[in-house]
């Protein structure tokens, strides 16, 4: 895993969305997802390589349609490596915490 691709992939609000995307319905073409995003499909393409080289999305040909999947197993790792470390009741303690002071 190149853990700089997958930081910097999900270091933007589109990708994010798209991941989101993928996880409500995944194997979405090219045209299903762009039609919850406010941009071309050019731009969404461009969003989509960089995804693609973090590992986080998978395609598959399928006829003339290219399928997007989302692939979890970067997602995993980044969390095992940088997350799973802290303990999981403080930081649950701490976030509702944080929910309480800004009013969430």
């Amino acid at each position: 895993m190149d853990a700089d691709k997958v930081f910097k992939a999900l270091g933007d609000p589109t990708r994010r969305k798209l991941l989101d995307l993928l996880c409500e319905q995944n194997g979405q073409t090219l045209g299903q997802l762009c039609e919850n995003l406010d941009m071309a499909r050019q731009s969404a393409t461009q969003h989509l390589e960089i995804l693609e080289a973090a590992n986080l999305v998978t395609t598959l040909r399928r006829g003339r349609e290219k399928l997007h999947f989302i692939n979890p197993v970067p997602l995993h790792e980044v969390y095992e490596r940088w997350v799973r470390k802290f303990e999981r009741q403080r930081l649950n303690l701490l976030h509702d915490l944080k929910k309480q002071l800004e009013g969430e």
